[in-house]
């Protein structure tokens, strides 16, 4: 009899163990899968610049045939890879079974969602590859669901939560900002008994990656300050200005489907793979306008204007936008936290050449947390990816304000959240699939 508690005990004991060794070991693997899926983006991208560079016509060739084929392989093979890949995670927190979670977070969408993101950059898309690794690493927990027997609660609130959120984490190598995304983002939530696994998944994945790559700031540091009272005037030039155009950005992406005429409508359903290359030679067109600088994720626009080491090609902000929207519009894998970033540098570097109201390099740093929040309408995720990014913390004070007016501005034309709202559309899609009982 007194056998039997001690034998109850040791199996307890041993599921523990099994459920933390499936989060170290599903973080591990998140950090590890970030790492190759940002090698690959720039492996990526530095095979598009030289072909591009070869031949000037290039991208007309390649957007068009090369979405057009990631659509094609997205409908036929890896259906729920397309979009950002943090609405499908979200999404599937909401979902109530397995088998519906299974369609939107596989190892197999993973794949595909890094095969196809890499696809859609070496072709010219302006998608970033920040998104898709939350998804990425959302499956990669999920699926490892299946080694330790995990209460409901554990496979939501745990192992989805804590793979997006290490995600976030090893893709930017923002730690804090992996935890805050989970909370005000994926969860709109904190509850005990996940916080301890999300931050424990954080930590692993984020040493996975530190011992990669080595430690980084995302975008380069800056030491740009706003020494003087005068300079806070920016502030709510680039709040208003970054936010009003995040909000336009995000309402254009949730309602661009309403305001297409009825034919352009009807083909777009019937020919996705068509409509794909029209996409793409809208990108082509939107990159040959802006001398080449909208292809790709944006990071090295980004960086530059961020150290202040380029000026911004005109009009940069908003033919960025152009083709971030059109990359989405295609059907593709396609995340935009990168490009979003991108065009949040333009417009402080733009307005920072109409108005000077501070150093360059804070300007662009205001926009770009600015016009973040106000897309993703997260002002909080915002402050920490941004600050974590660059390494500043001398604007900690103004980016805390600035997110914040960002965040109302974009409420003015935007009142939903980007992110949730295209999260409860795959919901529907999910149920009309599901088999009949």
């Amino acid at each position: 009899m007194d056998q039997e508690p001690n034998a109850i005990g040791e199996r307890l004991a041993l599921h523990d163990w099994q459920r933390r060794m499936v989060f170290w070991t599903g973080a591990i693997a998140t950090g590890a899968a970030a790492v190759l899926f940002a090698k690959g983006s720039e492996a990526a991208m530095a095979l598009f610049s030289s072909l591009h560079a070869a031949a000037w016509w290039w991208p007309f060739v390649s957007a068009p045939v090369g979405l057009g084929l990631c659509a094609w392989l997205t409908k036929r093979a890896f259906p729920g890879a397309e979009g950002s890949g943090i609405p499908q995670t979200i999404a599937a927190l909401s979902l109530p079974t397995e088998e519906a979670r299974d369609r939107l977070l596989s190892l197999r969408i993973a794949a595909g969602k890094i095969v196809l993101t890499l696809l859609a950059i070496a072709s010219g898309g302006s998608v970033g590859r920040e998104g898709p690794t939350v998804q990425v690493g959302a499956s990669i927990m999920h699926a490892l669901r299946r080694i330790a027997r995990f209460p409901a609660v554990d496979v939501d609130r745990g192992l989805i939560l804590a793979g997006g959120a290490a995600g976030v984490a090893a893709a930017f190598n923002t730690p804090l900002a992996g935890v805050v995304f989970a909370i005000e983002e994926l969860s709109r939530s904190f509850e005990e008994r996940t916080s301890g696994r999300i931050l424990l998944a954080v930590v692993v994945a984020g040493v996975t990656s530190l011992a990669l790559v080595g430690n980084y700031t995302y975008f380069g540091s800056t030491s740009a300050v706003m020494s003087e009272p005068r300079m806070w005037y920016a502030v709510p030039v680039c709040g208003v200005a970054g936010g009003l155009a995040g909000g336009l950005f995000a309402r254009t992406m949730l309602r661009w489907t309403d305001w297409l005429p009825a034919g352009v409508a009807v083909f777009r359903e019937r020919r996705r793979v068509l409509f794909a290359v029209c996409c793409g030679l809208l990108i082509a067109a939107t990159g040959a306008l802006s001398l080449g600088t909208t292809y790709g994720t944006g990071y090295a626009e980004a960086k530059l204007l961020l150290q202040n080491e380029q000026a911004p090609a005109f009009g940069f902000a908003l033919y960025k936008a152009l083709a971030t929207l059109a990359s989405y519009m295609s059907g593709v894998p396609c995340g935009i936290f990168a490009p979003s970033l991108a065009v949040g540098a333009g417009i402080g570097a733009h307005l920072h050449a109409w108005w000077p109201l501070a150093p360059a390099g804070a300007m662009v740093v205001l926009s770009m947390a600015a016009y973040f929040s106000g897309v993703v309408q997260a002002p909080l995720t915002a402050l920490v990816i941004v600050t974590e990014m660059t390494g500043n913390r001398g604007l900690t004070l103004p980016l805390m304000a600035v997110v914040l007016i960002g965040r109302v501005a974009s409420a003015l034309v935007c009142r939903e959240s980007l992110y949730r709202t295209l999260a409860m559309r795959f919901l529907p899609r999910l149920a009309a699939a599901a088999p009949s009982q």
